[in-house]
């Protein structure tokens, strides 16, 4: 069995639990997954606002997209939603939840979709499930299928949180992680070509909108978030 394979086969058995394992490896910080969801689905938006212009107008991939958790957030907000993810069952249970939106499952290496498809590309918490020695083709695939002058965007887990590190070394599906640094994401995206490649830390404070977001954003330059974004223009 390829590693891979072994990857998909292991979010097969998370397709109906997933809340349920990340909420006790998170049970400690006060918080639930749908606050973590809620807060990376607001923040993509708006980079995408900012960055493109009008989200209803833009198609976007999300890569690694697991049953959609995302979608239902994104829906209304965006104008066209994909979603691919290596795990059939997870596809399955996406396009039940999400029958507007167009679900592909692939192998986990090249993206199934043509060169220039999307005017942005994304993929949330998924790049430290995939192997090391993949991460410059799978930032690569990313760049290919985003049209020029799009985005690609990566949320990732932050390495320098002690809290962070608590919650993945107890999540049974986070055991073969390799958390990257904002640093390192960064380095893979200009290396796939990406120009004005940028980021911040986010969640240092728990925020969503409103003041306590323009406090958490106060603190987007220093290591102290939860998790972090990257992003590079295509």
């Amino acid at each position: 069995m390829s590693q891979e394979d072994a990857h998909s086969n292991e979010f097969d058995a998370y397709k109906s639990s997933y809340a349920d394992a990340v909420n006790k490896s998170i049970s400690f910080s006060g918080l639930n997954v749908d606050f973590f969801i809620r807060a990376k689905a607001v923040r993509l938006v708006d980079i995408l606002r900012k960055h493109i212009g009008d989200p209803t107008e833009l198609s976007i991939l999300d890569v690694g997209c697991g049953v959609g958790t995302y979608h239902p957030l994104l829906r209304g907000q965006v104008g066209k939603i994909s979603g691919i993810d290596p795990s059939a069952e997870c596809i399955s249970e996406a396009e039940s939840n999400n029958p507007d939106v167009a679900y592909k499952s692939f192998d986990g290496k090249q993206i199934p979709h043509p060169d220039a498809s999307f005017d942005a590309a994304f993929a949330i918490c998924v790049m430290h499930h995939v192997p090391p020695s993949d991460w410059t083709y799978f930032s690569s695939e990313l760049a290919r299928v985003t049209r020029p002058g799009g985005l690609v965007v990566l949320f990732e887990h932050n390495p320098y949180n002690p809290l962070t590190r608590r919650a993945v070394n107890t999540c049974p599906f986070d055991a073969d992680a390799v958390l990257l640094t904002k640093k390192t994401a960064s380095q893979y995206l200009q290396g796939a070509g990406l120009r004005d490649v940028d980021g911040r830390y986010i969640l240092t404070v728990p925020a969503i909108k409103g003041v306590m977001r323009k406090v958490d954003d106060a603190f987007g330059q220093l290591p102290f978030g939860a998790q972090y974004f990257v992003m590079g223009r295509v």
